[in-house]
C-alpha cells in the first residue's frame, strides 16, 4: 500500500501480562493460532507504514526476539521502567530518529484491530486523532469528551466526574498524530494523576491548547478490544473465528456446523468447497475449489487441489500436497507427501516423505517407514501402483509404475515397475497342531487352580 504522507507505527508491548498467569508473554499468546504481536505488526504493514517500532519491556527477552526475528534489530525500543503509556511512546523516540510524517500507536494486545479500522486515524494531518468506540459497559474506560465533531479531552475512568462517566464514548488507546508534533506534546505530558503515570490520553487536551485539531474516529467495541486475562483470550478467538466462518460462508464454502470448524489466520478456501463439523485448520492450509473435508480431520501447512476428499479423522501435516480427486481418508495421517492425481489412501495409513504417483493406491496400514532415528528418507510410489494392506515401506525405497506390493510384506529393496513383490515370512499350516495346543494349555491352567 502506498500513501501519500509517510506513515509510521509504534506498536506498545512491554506489559508484563501479569493477569495471563502464562509462562508465554501475553503479545504472544496467539489468536487464529497467530501471535497477537504479529497481528499488529500485520495491520500497520497493510498500512504502508514504512517504519514500524515495538516497545517492548527489559522483562521480555522473548518478546524482543520475536520481534527482531520478523523485523529486525532497528524495530527495537525498550521501555524500563514501566511509567505509562505516554511514556512508553517517548521509548520509540529515538529508533524513529529523522522520520518525517504521520504516527499511529498502537497495542500489542489488541489482535482484531484491522488496517481497515486504523485506516481514518490518518485524515486529520495536521492534529491528534484517536479511535473510540461506544461501549455497552463503559466501566473503567477512559472517556471521550467530545464537543459536536471535536474531541476536547479523554479523561481516565478515575479521573473522571460523575459527569464523565455517564458518557459511553470510550477511547480504545490508538492514536495518530505527526511525528514532531506527538513527541512535542509528550515532552510536556506529567504524572500527576492518581497512577502517577504518563498517560498517552494527555497529548489531547495538550494539542487543544496549542490551536492543533483534535478528533475522534470510531471502530466496533470487538474490534478494538483488549486482551489481559485467558478469559479475553477466548472472547478474541471466538470472535476471529465468527469473522472466519462468516467471510468463507459469504464465499460460497459450505458448512453444515460453521461453529464447530475453526480457521487460522491464512487459511485458504475455494468456492464450492464444503467442510463437515469439527474440522480445524492449523497455519498455512490452502484448499482449492470443489474440495470435500469430512469431519473431525486436521489440516496444516498443506495444499488439496479440487477434486479432493480428506477425511473423515484424517490429518495432513505440512508438506502435504493432494493433486486433484486425491482421496485420503479415516485415519490416514500424510506429511511431506505429493500425492498425484487421482491417488489414494483410503484407511488407517501414515504417509511421511515422499511422493505416490497418478492413480496409485495404498492399503489399509501401510507405511512410509522415514525415519532411522537421526534422518529422514524418501519413499517413491509410482503411477498406478498398488500397495497392500498392512505393508511397510523402508524409506529410501522407490516401488515402480503399475507395481503391486503383496499385503503384509515389508519392502527395504525397490521394486521395479509392473512387479509384484511379496516380502513375507512364508504360511506354514501343521495339521492338528490347535488342537494339541488347546488340550496342553488348558491341562496347564487347571492345574495352576489345584495348586
Amino acid at each position: 500500500m502506498t500513501t501519500p504522507h509517510p506513515r509510521a507505527a509504534i506498536i506498545l508491548a512491554a506489559g508484563q501480562g501479569t493477569r495471563m498467569k502464562s509462562p508465554l508473554p501475553k503479545v504472544l499468546h496467539p489468536v487464529g493460532h497467530r501471535a497477537m504481536l504479529d497481528h499488529a505488526i500485520d495491520a500497520a504493514e497493510a498500512l504502508g507504514c514504512e517504519r514500524i517500532v515495538v516497545v517492548v519491556g527489559s522483562h521480555s527477552p522473548e518478546v524482543r526476539a520475536h520481534v527482531v526475528k520478523r523485523l529486525g534489530e532497528d524495530a527495537i525500543a525498550v521501555q524500563d521502567p514501566p511509567l505509562g503509556t505516554g511514556h512508553a511512546v517517548r521509548a520509540a523516540e529515538a529508533v524513529l530518529g529523522d522520520f518525517v510524517g504521520q504516527v499511529v500507536v498502537t497495542y500489542g494486545d489488541v489482535p482484531l484491530l484491522k488496517a481497515a479500522d486504523i485506516e481514518p486515524v490518518f485524515q486529520n494531518h495536521d492534529g491528534v486523532t484517536v479511535i473510540g468506540f461506544e461501549a455497552r459497559d463503559p466501566g473503567a474506560y477512559g472517556r471521550l469528551v467530545m464537543d459536536g465533531e471535536a474531541l476536547t479531552a479523554i479523561t481516565e475512568a478515575k479521573e473522571a466526574s460523575a459527569e464523565v462517566l455517564a458518557i459511553t464514548a470510550c477511547n480504545s488507546g490508538v492514536m495518530a498524530a505527526p511525528v514532531g508534533l506527538l513527541f512535542s506534546l509528550l515532552a510536556e505530558v506529567t504524572n500527576e494523576n492518581a497512577k502517577g503515570e504518563y498517560y498517552l490520553t494527555d497529548v489531547v487536551e495538550l494539542a487543544r491548547k496549542r490551536g492543533a485539531p483534535t478528533r475522534a474516529v470510531f471502530a466496533g467495541e470487538d474490534q478494538v478490544m483488549g486482551v489481559n486475562a485467558q478469559g479475553e483470550l477466548a472472547q478474541a478467538e471466538a470472535l476471529f473465528q465468527k469473522v472466519q466462518r462468516e467471510t468463507f460462508l459469504a464465499a460460497g464454502v459450505t458448512m453444515p456446523a460453521p461453529e464447530t470448524v475453526h480457521f487460522a489466520w491464512d487459511t485458504e478456501v475455494g468456492a464450492g468447497t464444503t467442510i463437515e463439523p469439527f474440522v480445524i485448520f492449523g497455519p498455512g492450509a490452502k484448499i482449492a475449489e470443489r474440495v470435500r473435508i469430512r469431519g473431525f480431520s486436521h489440516i496444516e501447512g498443506a495444499t488439496v487441489a479440487s477434486g479432493a476428499e480428506v477425511g473423515p479423522y484424517a490429518r495432513l501435516r505440512p508438506g502435504a500436497a493432494l493433486a486433484e480427486d486425491v482421496k485420503i481418508g479415516n485415519f490416514v495421517e500424510v506429511k511431506n507427501v505429493a500425492m498425484a492425481r487421482g491417488a489414494k489412501a483410503n484407511h488407517l495409513s501414515y504417509l511421511g516423505d515422499g511422493s505416490v504417483g497418478a492413480g496409485a493406491n495404498i492399503g489399509a496400514g501401510t507405511i512410509f517407514c522415514n525415519y532411522d532415528g537421526f534422518n529422514k528418507a524418501r519413499t517413491v510410489v509410482g503411477e498406478g501402483a498398488f500397495v497392500g494392506s498392512n505393508s511397510a515401506l523402508v524409506a529410501p525405497v522407490t516401488i515402480g509404475a503399475g507395481a503391486i506390493v503383496g499385503s503384509g510384506s515389508v519392502i527395504v529393496e525397490d521394486v521395479p515397475a509392473d512387479a509384484l513383490s511379496l516380502a513375507r515370512g512364508r504360511q506354514v499350516n501343521k495339521e492338528g497342531a490347535g488342537a494339541a495346543f488347546r488340550e496342553k494349555a488348558a491341562a496347564i491352567k487347571a492345574a495352576k487352580k489345584k495348586a
